[in-house]
C-alpha cells in the first residue's frame, strides 16, 4: 500500500487528493490553514470563474513557452470538463467564461472538500510543512512537531500571491532544497501604478483599448474594461499586461500604456478622427465636451480636456489645428508612464516558478526527484484573467493524481 502526502489544500491540492485516492492507498492532505480552499473563495470576485472555453495557448505564458502545448491541449482540457461534470457542477456560461450556476465560489470549494472527505482522504488542517527530505526511497515530511513518512509527495502549496491565504512562497524554498530550479517569481495580474494620477477619474470604469509600449516598442494590446484608481489603473485588461510590465521594470525598461478611450473607432485612420469629431459637433451643435460626454464618462472627459489644454465649451471646428491634434492624441493615445505595480499582496497569481523543463508534463512528476509531483501556481506557467490559472491548477492536479494512483 502506497502512502501519499499532498501538501496544500488549495485548488490543485484538492483535485489531486480526490483523483489520487483508491482502495489500496492511504492519502493524507496537509493544509496550513484551519480549512481548505481559502483562496478559492476569492476567485472571480467570489463567483469563481473556474474555466474558459477559449483555450488558445496564447492565453498562457512561461519562460519555456514551447512546452506549454505539451500541457495545454485538447485531450487534457477535456479531462478538466469531465472532472467537473462528474463532480456535479452545473456551469453558467457567458462569453466563454464558466461559473458555477449558483455564481458562488463556495459552491466549488464545498464540492471539492466534500468529495475529498467522501473519498477517504485524511485531512490535517493547521499543518505547516517546514521541510521535506528523501531517505531510502521514502519521503520525510516535517512540521515543527511532527514527521510523516510516505512513498510519494505532491506539492501544491501555491505561489506568493495573496500571502494572507497561506501562499507565502514556502513551496519554492522546499523545492530549492530538493535541487529544483526556480525561475524568478513576480507578482502577476494586478494593478499598475502611474507617474501621474488624476483625482477626477478615481473610481471610473470604462471600455478601452490599452497598448503597452516597452522602450517605445509595442509589446501587447488589450481590449476591455479599465478601472481608474488613486494609484493608477486596474481592471482585467490591465491585469493581462501587468506580467510584462513587472518584468520590464525589473530590467530597467520604460513601460508606457497608451489608452484609446474610443476603441470602437480603432479601425479608422488617424486623419479620419478629425472628420468624425467635426461631423459630431456640427450635427449635434454641441461643444466638444458635451459631445464627448455622450460617448464616455464625463469624469474622463474632464481629464482629457484639461490634459489637452483646450476650452471644452468650443466646437471642435473652433479649435486650432494644434488643439485638435492634441485632443485626438489624448482621446486615442493617452499616455501613462508606469512606475511600479501592486505587490504580491494584491496580485491574483505569480509568474515564474519551477521550470517546466524539470517536470514530466504528462504526469507532473519531477525529473529531479522520483515520486515527487508539483502542481498549480508553483509551476512556471501563468494564464491571463478568465479562468486560465484555475485551469492550470485543475489540470495539474488531475494529472498528478492519476499518476500516483496505481489502482
Amino acid at each position: 500500500m502506497d502512502k501519499i502526502v499532498i501538501i496544500g489544500g488549495g485548488a490543485s491540492g484538492l483535485v489531486s487528493s480526490i483523483i489520487s485516492k483508491n482502495k489500496n492507498n492511504k492519502v493524507i492532505l496537509l493544509e496550513r490553514n484551519k480549512d481548505c480552499g481559502k483562496k478559492l473563495l476569492m476567485t472571480g470576485n467570489g463567483r469563481c470563474n473556474y474555466f474558459n472555453s477559449n483555450q488558445d495557448i496564447s492565453n498562457y505564458h512561461s519562460n519555456n513557452p514551447l512546452l506549454i502545448k505539451e500541457f495545454i491541449n485538447t485531450k487534457n482540457i477535456y479531462k478538466v470538463l469531465t472532472f467537473f461534470d462528474q463532480l456535479g457542477i452545473t456551469p453558467k456560461i457567458k462569453d466563454n467564461l464558466y461559473y458555477p450556476f449558483s455564481k458562488q465560489a463556495v459552491t466549488i470549494k464545498n464540492a471539492l472538500v466534500e468529495e475529498v472527505k467522501r473519498s477517504g482522504v485524511i485531512i490535517k488542517n493547521s499543518f505547516l510543512v517546514e521541510d521535506i527530505k528523501k531517505e531510502n526511497n521514502k519521503f520525510i515530511v516535517k512540521s515543527s512537531n511532527e514527521e510523516i513518512i510516505c512513498d510519494k509527495v505532491i506539492i501544491s502549496t501555491g505561489s506568493k500571491s495573496y500571502p494572507k491565504t497561506g501562499s507565502d512562497g514556502n513551496g519554492y524554498k522546499i523545492l530549492e532544497k530538493l535541487d529544483h530550479k526556480i525561475n524568478k517569481v513576480y507578482p502577476n495580474l494586478m494593478g499598475l501604478k502611474t507617474k501621474f494620477t488624476y483625482k477626477d477619474w478615481v473610481g471610473v470604469r470604462s471600455e478601452v483599448k490599452l497598448s503597452l509600449y516597452e522602450d517605445n516598442k509595442l509589446k501587447k494590446c488589450e481590449y476591455g474594461e479599465a478601472q481608474f484608481t488613486k494609484y493608477g489603473i486596474s481592471g482585467i485588461c490591465t491585469f493581462n499586461l501587468s506580467g510584462y510590465v513587472v518584468e520590464g521594470l525589473d530590467n530597467n525598461k520604460r513601460e508606457v500604456i497608451k489608452i484609446n478611450f474610443i476603441p470602437f473607432l480603432d479601425y479608422i485612420e488617424i486623419n479620419e478622427y478629425k472628420e468624425w469629431l467635426l461631423n459630431k459637433t456640427k450635427k449635434l451643435n454641441l461643444s466638444i465636451s458635451k459631445v464627448l460626454e455622450r460617448i464616455i464618462n464625463y469624469k474622463l472627459v474632464n481629464v482629457i480636456i484639461k490634459e489637452s489644454n483646450i476650452d471644452g465649451d468650443k466646437l471642435f471646428s473652433e479649435l486650432t489645428r494644434e488643439e485638435q491634434n492634441k485632443l485626438i492624441e489624448n482621446l486615442i493615445s493617452f499616455n501613462l508612464d508606469i512606475i511600479d505595480t501592486n505587490s504580491f499582496d494584491e496580485a491574483q497569481t505569480c509568474s515564474g516558478g519551477v521550470s517546466l523543463e524539470e517536470i514530466n508534463l504528462n504526469t507532473m512528476e519531477s525529473k529531479i526527484v522520483n515520486n515527487l509531483y508539483i502542481t498549480g501556481e508553483l509551476l512556471d506557467i501563468v494564464g491571463d484573467c478568465g479562468g486560465y490559472n484555475l485551469t492550470i491548477a485543475w489540470l495539474s492536479g488531475i494529472l498528478a493524481g492519476r499518476s500516483v494512483n496505481n489502482d
